[in-house]
């Protein structure tokens, strides 16, 4: 298959690691130009020295998805050093697994602000690039529990990642003539994710469930695969988890 690939400038949110440093290692490594974003600025940056090192172009930019200004000075700053946008991997999210009998409000709200208001933002700064281009790439990752509710415990979880479906399928269609929409539902993958439950009994019940996880590069080979296409092809629904895994 042709590289298609190379020389693109792809933002990728959550990028410090698991998919998001996957990711930004595996398309760098086929030409990709990579702005890293996330919270965790010391890592992005050993990161993005890393791929420079070893050949690629990397730059890091510490943003908070939760927070509108940082994800459009994220764009621009992508815009200014590499004097485009190709594609936006909305990566970053959280996973606060406790039963709603529990009412963890604060992780409820957090969940919210990172899984869908941060896909929106990013939305919101792309899009507007994208269609001045005529072309763009929105790549969202959304969950095996977007497809069906994680319960008991996941049920907020899977509420936030049935949202990112649902947004991603309504902007695939209002805008799909010339900007391509692809969401990628992990299984169980080996991340931090599973760190994010304050809830022990949960947690306790995470550890097991990721006994079959698989790597993390295994969704940046499918989000590879999704850039990889033609311009004409759009392929919009990956599900990617290991094959002993039921749920």
């Amino acid at each position: 298959m042709e590289n298609n690939v190379d020389t693109k400038v792809v933002v990728i949110t959550g990028a410090s690691s698991g998919i998001g440093e996957a990711t930004a290692r595996r398309l760098a490594k086929n030409g990709a130009r990579v702005v890293l974003a996330a919270r965790r600025v010391e890592r992005l940056t050993s990161l993005a020295q890393e791929i420079r090192t070893a050949g690629g172009m990397a730059e890091a930019f510490a943003a908070d998805v939760t927070s509108r200004a940082d994800v459009e000075a994220l764009t621009r700053f992508a815009i200014e050093r590499f004097g485009r946008l190709d594609v936006l991997i909305n990566n970053a999210g959280l996973m606060s697994i406790a039963p709603l009998s529990d009412v963890k409000v604060d992780e409820w709200d957090r969940m919210i602000d990172i899984n869908i208001k941060g896909v929106l933002y990013g939305i919101a700064a792309a899009l507007p690039v994208f269609q001045k281009q005529g072309s763009g790439h929105f790549i969202n990752v959304a969950s095996i529990a977007g497809h069906k509710v994680f319960a008991p415990g996941g049920t907020v979880y899977s509420g936030t990642k049935f949202a990112v479906r649902a947004i991603s399928e309504g902007l695939r269609q209002e805008v799909g003539g010339s900007i391509r929409t692809t969401t990628i539902s992990p299984g169980a993958i080996e991340t931090e994710l599973k760190l994010g439950t304050s809830h022990e009994a949960s947690s306790e019940g995470l550890e097991q469930f990721y006994k079959v996880a698989i790597p993390s590069d295994t969704i940046a080979r499918a989000i590879e695969y999704a850039i990889s296409q033609p311009a004409d092809v759009d392929i919009n629904d990956i599900i990617v988890r290991p094959t002993v895994q039921e749920f």
